[in-house]
């Protein structure tokens, strides 16, 4: 079964354009080609990203957070509830109201206090701002190292062209190999890493990638792979950077990097790559072979990177359009919510009553008419008023 499996797998019309085949792609003294057991490299390189990137947030990006003054929120804990403890992480981290209330009653705890305890353990779970700066400092070194290399690898291929047979230089094969090991690694990680709002496109995003890398690589497609590489770091680097400078509290800098990083990912995502890689894989190769299973394979997952472009660049022009018209940046789109505040405590169930009957109902309006009275009068008998 295996040697069926392996046999079909790779097959030679499945990966190849007719008329060329395997033995046309083995190596000689003055040429080397792409074999797909190169590919296990890549494996090797992915496991020893990990091992890299904790070094490098221990002891380079955590310092520099502290440099640039990150400040982390104090948190309050939990109180240790195993019943609690049980319903959250076995069934929901938001109960329901009427999951609330039965809580409270099997717990002995008001509504209040199941509402807060939920908000502390939520609060519990989300990273610190020093893990998002050291998150956001390794992909920047990374990016920045590979947008580089990058460079340095297409140098002498800026025109490139489809040819069926690319000598591979020792060069691609490394820049190949560490790209790829980088994407094992944040897949590896994706469950552990600092989640955003996009986490399922950005599973979606890496699986896309390394199946798009090494099918590439296999049918020596190593020029075009290359510069799509290059298009996605040219952006990268920027937006990471300006999420360093964010999570430090700069918020000026953060902000016109962020306008930088705009017009960079719309150019490169939005223009250079349907109109060069797109146009070149759909349009330009047919002058070279005819259409096989991997053109149409390496295509659609092509085309699949150019929706989460489109997805992305609307989350971009969302905060754009925020920069422009309220003057600054207020959050990342793609980000995690901020930690919840525990507004109701100081209110006690009150918090908890409102927010079940604030809901349109006229009750809801009453209790905010009435608090809005209230506070109105402390404000006119003297007491200052909170900004």
């Amino acid at each position: 079964m295996p040697s069926l499996l392996d046999e079909w797998l790779w097959r030679e019309e499945h990966w190849l354009p007719p008329g060329v085949t395997w033995e046309d792609m083995k190596d000689s003294d003055v040429a080397r080609y792409p074999r797909p057991r190169d590919l296990y490299a890549s494996i090797v390189c992915g496991f020893a990203f990990l091992a890299v990137r904790q070094l490098f947030e221990r002891l380079v990006a955590l310092p520099l957070s502290k440099w640039m003054g990150v400040k982390e929120r104090r948190r309050k804990r939990a109180t240790p509830n195993p019943a609690l403890e049980r319903f959250y992480t076995q069934h929901s981290k938001r109960p329901r109201e009427k999951e609330m209330y039965r809580l409270s009653e099997s717990c002995g705890l008001s509504p209040w206090q199941v509402q807060t305890w939920f908000q502390r353990r939520r609060n519990q779970d989300r990273p610190s701002v020093s893990q998002r700066f050291c998150d956001a400092g390794w992909r920047f070194t990374f990016y920045t190292l590979a947008f580089f290399a990058g460079l340095a690898v297409l140098f002498d291929t800026l025109n490139f062209i489809i040819r069926v047979l690319q000598v591979l230089l020792p060069s691609q094969y490394w820049y190949y190999m560490i790209e790829l090991g980088f994407y094992w690694s944040l897949l590896f990680r994706i469950s552990i890493d600092v989640k955003r709002k996009d986490f399922k496109e950005q599973v979606v995003h890496h699986i896309a990638t390394i199946f798009l890398m090494s099918f590439s690589y296999c049918a020596n497609y190593i020029r075009v792979g290359t510069l799509v590489l290059l298009v996605h770091d040219a952006s990268d680097y920027i937006m990471e950077v300006a999420k360093m400078f964010n999570y430090a509290g700069w918020r000026r800098v953060c902000d016109w990097l962020f306008v930088i990083f705009a017009l960079v990912f719309l150019i490169s995502r939005l223009f250079i790559f349907p109109n060069v890689v797109l146009y070149t894989t759909w349009c330009r190769s047919m002058q070279r072979f005819q259409p096989f299973f991997g053109y149409y394979f390496f295509n659609a997952l092509l085309l699949l990177l150019q929706l989460l472009h489109l997805f992305w660049a609307y989350l971009i022009l969302r905060m754009a359009f925020k920069f422009v018209f309220v003057g600054q940046i207020e959050k990342d789109e793609r980000s995690d919510d901020d930690e919840e505040s525990e507004g109701t405590e100081e209110g006690g169930e009150a918090g908890l009553v409102s927010s079940k009957a604030g809901r349109g109902t006229g009750a809801g309006r009453v209790l905010n008419t009435i608090r809005s009275r209230m506070n109105n009068r402390r404000v006119n008998n003297g007491l200052p008023k909170a900004r």
